[in-house]
């Protein structure tokens, strides 16, 4: 195991081409670190820059105590897990995971032991004599999961492995990528688009947009205590509601304020927003904290949205209906019973203690504060 480091590192392309800007980050041994954001934000150049693929163009990047700028990458002890699995075609199962021991001279008789081990824990045993044009996708992924573990190295680096699985077997596979590697204890640094991925197996998330950090913190944090509107739209399914609010004072009292709604802050919000009394902010309301009136265990207390019903999207135990409000539309999820069509005036209530807000200007979270919580509760 081993930590990884990277120091004001930087990847340009020419002069006008910065893809990565000043990324700063230490990991733990054994963290497993997910990058996550939109396409072309940056998180596989900098996974590339790690493993050695990439040329850095300023910064340092050190696994262990070891600086690896000018080290090449079958030298910095890693393993990599690539999205379209890049399996040898006229190889089978055990040759493919033993190819790079075999290169590596390791003798054969502890070759035939880790593949086999790895087999094991990966349960691909009954496919050892097969070629990969025989196995499924699932299998292709654990075959080479399974390279990488016969490695044995200090750090692995995933990117976006699970991109090319259908839904079903992308939840089966994410969950036995979070046991292996809780069991393995290897320093993990995992590439996704995905933020439900992200959240189900990090232990801390880098969430980057346009090539920089936007946050780095627990997944619960990022849920809870988003640093920016970025983040707060990027983490969460479905994602939060973003609506343009005046900041009423009246007496002790704080009111976000909008055509069709009147709601009352929570007290935690209430100091920061004072500051704010009579501009606008963005007020930021996941769906799942919004219910629909007569249908929710939310109280009702100076907390109604009004709206016209657009969408219904029936999901089973729930609906999410889409709701025009004053022109913007929102997405609450309800009870999947509740009797709503599109059309419907509906008046939905607010979970005031769970709301969000955001500057205008700079899209930065107002009144944020965080419960701090180690890597280690995270982990459990």
């Amino acid at each position: 195991m081993a930590k990884i480091r990277l120091e004001h590192v930087y990847k340009r392309y020419g002069s006008k081409v910065t893809a990565v800007k000043d990324f700063n980050l230490e990991t733990e041994d054994g963290e497993f670190v997910v990058f996550v954001g939109p396409s072309g934000c940056g998180k596989t150049t900098t996974l590339r820059m790690i493993a050695g693929l990439e040329e850095i163009s300023d910064g340092k990047i050190y696994i262990g105590e070891r600086l690896v700028n000018d080290v090449p990458p079958k030298d910095r002890d890693i393993a990599m897990v690539f999205q379209n699995y890049a399996l040898y075609p006229h190889m089978n199962v055990y040759d493919n995971m033993a190819f790079g021991l075999r290169l590596r001279k390791v003798p054969k008789n502890d070759i035939d032991q880790r593949v086999k081990e790895a087999a094991r824990i990966l349960k691909i045993e009954h496919l050892l004599q097969r070629k990969p044009r025989e196995l499924s996708g699932g299998q292709r992924q654990r075959v080479a999961m399974g390279r990488a573990i016969v490695r044995e190295p200090k750090v692995f680096l995933m990117d976006e492995p699970l991109s090319n699985l259908d839904a079903k077997l992308r939840v089966e596979m994410r969950a036995e990528i979070a046991k292996l590697t809780r069991r393995l204890g290897v320093t993990t640094v995992y590439v996704t688009h995905d933020q439900v991925e992200a959240m189900t197996l990090g232990h801390r998330i880098v969430v980057m947009k346009d090539g920089e950090i936007m946050q780095v913190d627990t997944p619960l944090n990022l849920y809870d205590f988003p640093a920016n509107k970025f983040v707060a739209g990027f983490i969460g399914s479905p994602s939060m509601n973003f609506i343009r609010a005046k900041v009423e004072g009246a007496g002790d009292a704080v009111y976000l304020t909008g055509p069709s709604f009147r709601v009352r802050t929570n007290p935690h919000l209430a100091a920061p927003l004072k500051a704010y009394s009579g501009k606008e902010v963005w007020l930021g309301i996941r769906p799942e904290h919004l219910g629909l009136k007569g249908w929710t265990a939310i109280p009702e207390a100076e907390n109604i949205i009004k709206g016209t019903i657009e969408v219904v999207e029936p999901l089973g135990a729930d609906s999410e209906i889409h709701v025009d409000v004053g022109g913007t539309v929102i997405t609450a999820k309800v009870d999947g019973h509740a009797p709503v069509r599109p059309g419907d005036t509906v008046e939905l209530l607010v979970d005031t203690g769970r709301t969000h807000t955001f500057d205008v200007d700079t899209e930065k979270s107002i009144g944020r504060s965080t419960t701090v919580q180690t890597r280690d509760q995270a982990r459990a």
